[in-house]
């Protein structure tokens, strides 16, 4: 029976929410820093790992947010602890509970595997009730490297004692299922924006718009 393994930011949580929660207050740049507090806090994941350096995801997120701010001058940057708290408890996708509960009642173990810190994935599971839904919460902490690097993904394997051809693991971010592909998981892309397809030769093993309709695929396809 395959393990379901679920990217946390970006496929179980909604990485704009903090911004949106405060949309009024940021004022009219706040897309644009939502956006580029993302795409940085992203960059300097894979940056740092080429690099051989590792530091944690909250303090990146930090620098990010930072960059994005001094980016941004029209947004008050005495914002920046309220942003943050809100990072915290980022809102799931209305999908996320349901999905993970399908799951687990169709007798599926399931687990989490991010970059975000042991705390952070702490505080995010249980703002979102999504902990009765899950076996295990893994982080990249355990191993000092960020995705795509494939000592993150050997994580799920050594937990759960089983092959990659066993685990499912879900993302929507491209690039993280490149990296599942690579080492061997049968990914789902999760693609909410109807993105174009990249990285054809580590293509994922289905492609839905929802993680609404992942229960249902998997109930009716050994996956």
């Amino acid at each position: 029976m395959p393990v379901f393994v679920f990217d946390a930011y970006g496929t179980l949580f909604d990485v704009h929410a903090a911004i949106a929660r405060h949309r009024d207050a940021v004022g009219p740049d706040a897309d644009r820093l939502s956006e580029l507090w993302r795409t940085k806090q992203l960059e300097y994941t894979w940056t740092l790992t080429l690099a051989g350096r590792f530091v944690d995801f909250w303090t990146l997120t930090e620098r990010a947010l930072d960059h994005a701010l001094a980016r941004c001058p029209s947004v008050d940057p005495k914002l920046r602890p309220t942003l943050l708290d809100a990072y915290r408890v980022l809102d799931a996708y209305p999908d996320a509970v349901a999905a993970l509960a399908a799951l687990k009642e169709g007798g599926k173990r399931t687990a989490i595997l991010s970059n975000g810190t042991f705390r952070m994935l702490a505080s995010a599971v249980e703002g979102a009730g999504l902990g009765p839904h899950l076996d295990a919460v893994l982080s990249v902490e355990s191993v000092g490297v960020y995705k795509p690097r494939p000592e993150v993904y050997r994580l799920v394997v050594d937990t759960f004692a089983v092959t990659p051809a066993e685990v499912v693991f879900v993302s929507s971010n491209r690039w993280d299922v490149m990296g599942a592909a690579a080492f061997g998981f049968r990914p789902v892309w999760i693609n909410r924006a109807d993105q174009p397809e990249e990285y054809h030769d580590l293509a994922p093993r289905y492609r839905l718009s929802s993680l609404a309709d992942l229960p249902r695929l998997a109930a009716g396809d050994p996956m």
